[in-house]
């Protein structure tokens, strides 16, 4: 279990039990936590950063003196987030001094003898679980991955002696890895190109190569897909077992490496050959660095956290995101099977994730278009009831004939869009109109199930006026 400011009371007493009588014992302001009811309660809201407050503590203090409640009462066998390997606090808070004076800036060949020092290896596991106590205690993630450079720097040695996992076919990592070398490749094409240019390179050289660069250029900008993968696929399970802080980290690198890729294009495309050199430089550093972190901290960590059922879930959606450079791998090795996990009360069971029928109520209704559905019969199955629809819609509606529902001018057109549906002749059909001072664009989409069998007709509409009215560029944070 990860034991961080964010962590709820009630779920870390269903944990650890044995916290209860230590926390009362240590603080008389806690004694409510002997309340049944008050646990049941804000016991389930209140996070550990809030229980802190209410004692009059310091949170990083409260959480290091849990964590070490934990190992007292022998679970010191279980790391803080992974659940699986023995973290040494005593080697932790030693490690956690070298990386605060990486913070200030000390003289890093002393902070590499203090840690040659300290121990004669560190874990992958270490590392991760390292960077996770510093998010943890408040270190900003900005400044975590400023260090993170330096962090490998430090222990290169050490995970230079870390085996570089050697997974089956068809397991997320091997995959992984196979990408990994088909990077190496297309970089070491590049450095070779770059050397075949001069130093400093010669601006006609450079010209006259320009196609080749835009072609390894293009190559490379697909590790966009291998990054892709591990954000949607391999992150999220981490941070299921409270491995937050790689995928925070790692993830701004890769925003890093996709922008300068685009950009090294763009000053080609202008012809900047001398500053696209400097960039590529740059952005081929950045990549073999990521390279080294994935295999000498993040797989060999995500082996350790991860059980085969999480690496099934890892395996099963990566050929929607797709691969970088190579064909879809094999399923992963037979013997792993996957125990499906139940559904809970009250939940529907889709494609792509569980909802409640009041969340699945609550996204249609708050989508900003009006939907209508019409089964294969022609019958209305259902409408958005959204607060500003553009066409208005009752609940009498409900089973009537779709044809019922347009004006007598317009059945024609509506007969001649569904029977090109049902036909299998189309699958879409849009028009747009003008209603007083709304743009509003209309879509129709056939339906087909798995056996190709025409099952209705989606109607989409959406008042566009807005949307056509934009230009220049929002960034994320830039709402007001």
């Amino acid at each position: 279990m990860n034991i961080s400011s964010d962590t709820k009371i009630y779920d870390l007493l269903a944990a650890y039990p044995f916290l209860e009588n230590f926390l009362v014992g240590r603080n008389s302001r806690y004694k409510n936590l002997k309340n049944p009811l008050m646990r049941q309660t804000i016991g389930r809201v209140a996070s550990l950063r809030q229980v802190a407050g209410i004692g009059g503590e310091q949170v990083a203090e409260l959480i290091e003196d849990l964590r070490g409640e934990i190992e007292r009462q022998g679970r010191a066998g279980f790391s803080s987030f992974a659940g699986k390997k023995y973290i040494d606090p005593i080697k932790q808070n030693r490690l956690k001094e070298i990386i605060q004076g990486l913070h200030r800036g000390d003289d890093l060949d002393k902070l590499k003898e203090q840690f040659a020092a300290l121990s004669q290896g560190v874990t992958a596991t270490e590392i991760a679980d390292l960077e996770q106590s510093l998010m943890d205690e408040g270190m900003p993630e900005k400044e975590v991955r400023r260090l993170c450079d330096l962090h490998v720097a430090v222990f290169e040695d050490s995970l230079g002696a870390t085996p570089v996992p050697d997974m089956p076919p068809g397991h997320p990592v091997h995959t992984f890895m196979l990408e990994n070398r088909e990077t190496e490749k297309i970089i070491a094409h590049l450095v070779s190109l770059m050397r075949a240019c001069g130093e400093p390179p010669q601006l006609t050289r450079l010209e006259a190569e320009s196609d080749p660069f835009f072609r390894l250029l293009s190559e490379l900008e697909k590790v966009n897909i291998h990054y892709t993968r591990k954000e949607n696929q391999l992150f999220p399970l981490l941070e299921k077992h409270g491995v937050t802080a790689p995928s925070k980290v790692m993830w701004s690198i890769h925003d890093d490496i996709r922008g300068l890729v685009k950009k090294a294009k763009k000053q080609l495309a202008e012809r900047k050959h001398p500053e696209m050199v400097v960039t590529l430089k740059d952005v081929l550093q950045q990549i073999g660095l990521m390279i080294y972190k994935e295999e000498h901290i993040l797989f060999p960590m995500s082996l350790d956290v991860l059980n085969d059922e999480d690496w099934h879930m890892v395996r099963h959606g990566e050929e929607a995101i797709g691969y970088a450079w190579i064909e879809p791998p094999p399923e992963m090795v037979a013997g792993w099977e996957r125990a499906a996990a139940p559904v809970a009360k009250g939940q529907l069971e889709l494609e792509t994730g569980r909802m409640s029928l009041e969340m699945v109520n609550l996204m249609l209704t708050n989508l900003p278009i009006d939907i209508s559905l019409v089964d294969e019969h022609d019958n209305v199955l259902y409408y958005s009831d959204c607060p500003d629809r553009t066409f208005p819609r009752s609940p009498a509606v409900i089973g009537r004939s779709v044809q019922n529902c347009h004006p007598a001018a317009s059945v024609e057109s509506v007969n001649k869009i569904l029977d090109s549906f049902r036909a299998g002749e189309k699958r879409t059909a849009e028009f747009w109109i003008t209603l007083g001072d709304k743009f509003i664009h209309i879509r129709y989409f056939a339906l087909f199930d798995r056996q190709n069998l025409y099952r209705g007709c989606l109607e989409v509409t959406q008042d566009v006026s807005g949307i056509r009215a934009l230009e220049g560029e929002r960034r994320l944070l830039d709402w007001q």
